[in-house]
């Protein structure tokens, strides 16, 4: 086996990635914009080195010696496909010979309305048509982002506005995307291939919320809004509708466009989807949504 490079591994996907492979006798290479975040994996022996996607220069030789790239993909929607462009070039030309990227689950449906999905899918496609051999992790929904992005806000107001009205998602847990990605790398035969990363169960978003209240004892109101409706909710918070007016520095980092698509599509049925690509990957059964509740649970508002 060559070595690994893991992309962004000073975020939480990239790190545990990049920790995994480590205990599993993996060579890796860490990359990362703040290199000071990674001393830990540094001490056990991972090659860490300075990227950034924003620019070009010195890509090449980040990626060097690299047989495989973990191309986690970047935060700021819009903005993706130039940065991941700048990332694909730079592997091929310093001779990686396999990209695993991590995508949205029915990003590729005809007609999904989901900004986000949009950047997967010039990504995807940019990967089908770079010659280098590639892997689509598909990831559903976080469980972790529901049990704290959603779960706290609706304990503390009581309230829940919705727009994915009882669209289904296979809510998944981050652990289970990294397990996934992780399998995909140091296993054999993925080259090539796309896989739907989901959850044991699909999931309405109100009955995740109601999940949420009986296990707390505190009542949460979800609130079925149309899409203008998730956008006033969102602007009452100072969220920018687009991606281009974020401030990442700012409070938000984020636009409620991509939040307000994002629940149209699973409201449309688009993150509908039933896999068992997680355990023929990795061996093991996906994690449930209530067993991550009981793990964060400890930070929700008493």
């Amino acid at each position: 086996m060559g070595k690994i490079i893991v992309s962004g591994a000073s975020g939480q996907f990239g790190h545990a990635a990049a920790s995994q492979l480590l205990d599993m006798g993996e060579e890796v290479i860490a990359l990362s914009r703040s290199t000071d975040k990674l001393a830990d994996l540094a001490a056990r022996g991972a090659e860490v080195r300075a990227a950034d996607f924003d620019s070009p220069d010195g890509l090449v030789e980040a990626m060097r010696g690299g047989d495989k790239l973990l191309l986690i993909s970047t935060t700021l929607v819009g903005e993706r496909p130039r940065q991941h462009a700048n990332a694909i070039n730079a592997a091929k030309q310093a001779g990686v010979k396999h990209v695993v990227y991590t995508s949205l689950l029915g990003a590729r449906k005809p007609g999904n309305p989901s900004v986000e999905g949009f950047d997967h899918i010039a990504t995807e496609e940019m990967l089908e048509q770079s010659g280098v051999a590639y892997t689509f992790l598909r990831n559903s929904l976080y469980a972790e982002a529901v049990a704290t992005a959603m779960a706290i806000p609706a304990l503390t107001s009581g309230t829940k506005p919705e727009n994915a009205g009882r669209g289904r998602v296979p809510i998944v847990s981050r652990d289970d995307c990294i397990a996934t990605a992780v399998g995909v790398l140091t296993q054999e035969g993925h080259e090539n291939k796309a896989y739907d990363v989901t959850g044991p169960e699909l999931w309405a978003l109100p009955d995740a919320m109601a999940l949420v209240s009986e296990m707390a004892g505190k009542p949460i109101e979800v609130q079925d809004v149309d899409d203008e409706g998730m956008f006033a909710y969102f602007d009452a918070l100072g969220v920018p509708r687009k991606s281009e007016d974020v401030d990442p520095n700012g409070p938000i980092p984020w636009a409620s466009e991509g939040m307000v698509t994002f629940g149209k599509s699973i409201r449309e049925g688009f993150m509908d989807v039933d896999s068992d690509d997680v355990e023929r990957i990795t061996g093991n059964k996906p994690r449930t949504l209530k067993s991550v509740f009981e793990q964060y649970q400890g930070a929700w508002p008493k």
